[in-house]
């Protein structure tokens, strides 16, 4: 049978303290995890501390107080950074029987590469983004994609149901990373249609509450519509996923396709109009401030 992680006897590490991480590690740290935690703010972990979280001063600290290592950061080469620096990186801290997992949205061949130098080491890799937000990343209802070694996936089990709803491995290393890419599209692709229709009501002369609760239901109904389609309505653009990283993993899907010889023309527009919004000033904002880039396309300011 195969082991799997256990509250009294597995120590977790956990590496990013943002939107989604906070909420993350949190239930970890209630579901009974022993947790030793680094962000590059420690304040922004102090939530967690007061929690019974211990601090280390590195990546490589973290590691070498933990069995099991997670980390979700920003951008590509924070995952670099944080996981291959010779010095203070992950890599640097794990022995022989650790296992790595980053549930950044990155880029599946720093995925692989990561996967590879991790087993020179006896090391599993594991490859883990989410989708939900900073909704899903609370309540512990966030879907998770996987790619890595089974073992190591069966392993780290008990610890990705605590953080989510829906788990599903994908297969070898990368493919976690692949998978969230086809959701990056497909959220890309909702939320220009949620933006739209939306600015479309208002101007209609809806009343846009009401408008939701006649289509949330049917059809057109998703999780951006059902989510994020109130806060635009109320002119709430807080982040529960930054402008910034969203634009990031258009980026990667991008290039990503054009690797495989595809045209995607709404993937390359909707990351055309995020980058419109990027420009305006909002790249710190939610994805639904879309909806503010849109309006003023049309000479219209939200809320009206």
């Amino acid at each position: 049978m195969t082991q799997v992680a256990n509250i009294e006897t597995t120590k977790i590490g956990w590496i990013g303290t943002g939107v989604m991480g906070t909420g993350m590690c949190r239930n970890l740290i209630n579901a009974g995890y022993s947790v030793t935690v680094f962000s590059r703010t420690k304040e922004k972990s102090q939530p967690l501390i007061e929690l019974g979280a211990v601090w280390a001063d590195s990546p490589r600290e973290v590691a070498q107080q933990s069995d099991v290592i997670f980390s979700i950061v920003g951008m590509p080469e924070d995952v670099r950074q944080i996981t291959l620096n010779p010095e203070t990186g992950v890599l640097a801290g794990c022995k022989a029987g650790n296992i790595i997992v980053d549930m950044t949205t990155s880029e599946p061949k720093l995925a692989i590469e990561i996967a590879a130098e991790a087993n020179k080491r006896e090391i599993a890799s594991v490859d883990a983004p989410v989708s939900g937000g900073d909704i899903g990343a609370s309540s512990g209802t966030l879907s998770i994609m996987v790619g890595g070694d089974a073992n190591a996936v069966a392993f780290i089990g008990p610890c990705l149901e605590v953080m989510g709803k829906t788990i599903v491995h994908q297969g070898e290393p990368g493919t976690g990373q692949h998978t969230k890419m086809v959701n990056q599209i497909l959220v890309a692709a909702g939320m220009v249609g949620v933006c739209e229709s939306l600015l479309y009501a208002s101007r209609a002369g809806l009343d846009l509450d009401t408008v939701l609760k006649s289509v949330s239901s049917g059809a057109a109904g998703s999780w951006a519509l059902s989510n994020l389609a109130p806060r635009i309505v109320e002119g709430d653009f807080e982040p529960g996923f930054f402008v910034d990283h969203f634009v990031k993993d258009l980026g990667i899907a991008v290039a990503e396709a054009d690797k495989a010889g595809l045209e995607l023309p709404g993937l390359s527009l909707a990351r055309d109009l995020y980058q419109r919004v990027q420009a305006d000033g909002d790249g710190s904002c939610g994805t639904q401030a879309l909806q503010k880039a849109l309006a003023k396309m049309s000479g219209l300011d939200w809320p009206a």
